[in-house]
C-alpha cells in the first residue's frame, strides 16, 4: 500500500495530468504533448515505420532521445539510414541534453572520414561527446560545480546499408524481435547488456580494473553501488568519478570519493555489437530502464508483435505504467493523476522507440524520401528546463 508519508505529499499535486490513450490531439510531424506524455505514433524512416513515446517521472525530464533519418554522413551521397538514441540522464537533464545535441554530429563526423559507418566511428563519437562534456563541466566547474555530478546513460542504434550497429554505456536495453521460423513465433532477443552494479559480471569487471580498490563496489541498503554512490560502471558525464580534478571542493561533500583515484572509476565506452540484418528481423525496441523495471523483453516484443504499429511506443508506456501501479496497489487511473515530481516514487522517466525493419528497403543504399529529425519529449513539463 502507499505509505502515509507519501499520501501526505500528494494532495497539492493531484491535479489531472492526462496521458490518454486517446487523446484527440493528433499526431503532428514533431510530435504530441498530452500532459505528461509525450507521443510519436507513427512515422517513416529509411528501412520501415516507427514509433515513438516519453511519460515524464521527475520535477525535469531527464531523458532525451533521437531518431534521425537520411545521410549518416556531411554528405547527401554518403550512405543512408536511421539513427536511434536514448539517452537516460541522472542528477539533472545536462548531460541527457548535451548528448541530444551533439553525439550525431559526431557520428556523422567521423562516417565522413573514415568512408562509412562503423563500430570504430561510433566509439569515437561516444569519447568526442564524452571529452566535450568533461569540458563544458571544467568551465562552469567554480560557477556550477553540479555539472561535475549530471551524467548520462547513451543507447545508440544505427541501421545502414543492411547492418544494424548497436552502442550501449550504461542501463538502457534494445531487443530485437526475431521471427522463429520453426515455431512461428516472434522471440525477443537482446542486443545489449547493462552496466549495472546490480549484475555479478559487472562487478567482476570493476573488480578486475580496479584491483587495489576493495571499495569499487559496495553492497549499500541491499543495493550494489560503485563506490557505494551509483548504480551503473559507464556514461557520459559523472565527471566527479571521472576525474580526480573534480573530486574536491566546491562540490557537495555527497559526491565526493574519499579514496584519491588516477584513473577514471566509471567508463564513458560503449559495449558494441555489429550485426546484418536478416528477413526475420521484425522490429527493435529501444528503451530507458525505466521500461524495462516493468517489462520483460519478451512481454514487450510480445505487445509490439500482436498489436497495430500506430500508437505502439505508447501502448509499451501504458503497459509498464499498468504495472508499476499494480505493485503500489493503486489503479492506473489514479496514477495518471499524479504530477510530475512525486510521480518519480511510483515510475522512473521512460523513454520507448520501436524501429520496424521493413527488409527490402534494408539493403538499399540511398532513399528518396523526406529526412527525419526527431526529438523526443519536446514540449512536455520541465522539458530543457535547468
Amino acid at each position: 500500500m502507499i505509505s502515509g508519508s507519501l499520501m501526505r505529499m500528494m494532495p497539492p499535486c493531484w491535479r489531472p495530468s492526462v496521458e490518454g490513450e486517446d487523446s484527440s490531439g493528433g499526431d503532428d510531424a514533431n510530435g504530441t504533448v498530452d500532459g505528461l506524455l509525450w507521443y510519436k505514433d507513427l512515422g517513416d524512416h529509411v528501412t520501415g515505420e516507427f514509433s515513438m513515446a516519453v511519460i515524464q517521472a521527475n520535477n525535469l525530464l531527464e531523458d532525451h532521445s533521437q531518431l534521425e533519418s537520411g545521410p549518416l554522413s556531411l554528405y547527401e551521397s554518403g550512405p543512408h539510414g536511421t539513427f536511434v538514441g536514448i539517452y537516460d540522464g541522472h542528477g539533472g537533464p545536462a548531460t541527457a541534453r548535451f548528448i541530444n545535441e551533439h553525439l550525431f554530429g559526431y557520428i556523422k563526423k567521423f562516417t565522413t572520414e573514415n568512408g562509412g559507418m562503423s563500430a570504430d566511428v561510433i566509439n569515437k563519437a561516444f569519447l568526442a561527446t564524452e571529452e566535450d562534456f568533461l569540458a563544458l563541466v571544467r568551465k562552469k566547474w567554480l560557477n556550477d560545480p553540479h555539472m561535475a555530478s549530471v551524467g548520462s546513460c547513451c543507447l545508440v542504434g544505427i541501421v545502414c546499408s543492411g547492418m544494424l550497429y548497436i552502442a550501449n554505456a550504461g542501463d538502457s536495453r534494445v531487443v530485437l524481435g526475431r521471427l522463429d521460423n520453426t515455431y512461428k513465433e516472434v522471440k525477443a532477443v537482446p542486443l545489449s547488456s547493462e552496466h549495472n552494479a546490480s549484475v555479478e559480471s559487472v562487478r567482476e569487471e570493476l573488480r578486475s580494473l580496479h584491483p587495489n580498490d576493495p571499495q569499487i563496489v559496495v553492497l549499500k541498503h541491499t543495493v550494489w553501488r560503485v563506490k557505494g554512490i551509483i548504480q551503473i560502471s559507464r556514461s557520459i558525464g559523472d565527471a566527479y568519478l571521472k576525474s580526480a580534478e573534480f573530486n574536491r571542493d566546491p562540490l557537495l561533500p555527497k559526491f565526493r570519493v574519499p579514496e584519491p583515484f588516477d584513473k577514471p572509476i566509471l567508463s564513458a565506452e560503449p559495449e558494441t555489437l555489429v550485426q546484418k540484418l536478416d528477413p526475420e528481423d521484425q522490429f527493435l525496441i529501444f528503451a530507458s530502464d525505466g521500461l524495462w523495471e516493468h517489462l520483460s523483453s519478451q512481454e514487450a516484443v510480445d505487445i509490439v508483435n500482436t498489436c497495430p504499429r500506430n500508437g505502439i511506443a505508447r501502448k509499451l508506456v501504458k503497459a509498464a505504467l499498468r504495472v508499476a501501479s499494480k505493485k503500489r496497489e493503486m489503479r492506473y487511473s489514479d496514477l495518471k493523476k499524479i504530477d510530475r515530481g512525486v510521480r518519480r516514487h511510483f515510475h522512473d522517466d521512460i523513454t520507448v522507440i520501436v524501429l520496424f525493419l521493413d527488409f527490402h528497403l534494408i539493403s538499399q543504399s540511398y532513399w528518396q524520401g523526406p529526412l527525419v529529425s526527431i526529438r523526443g519529449g519536446v514540449g512536455v513539463s520541465g522539458h530543457g528546463i535547468c
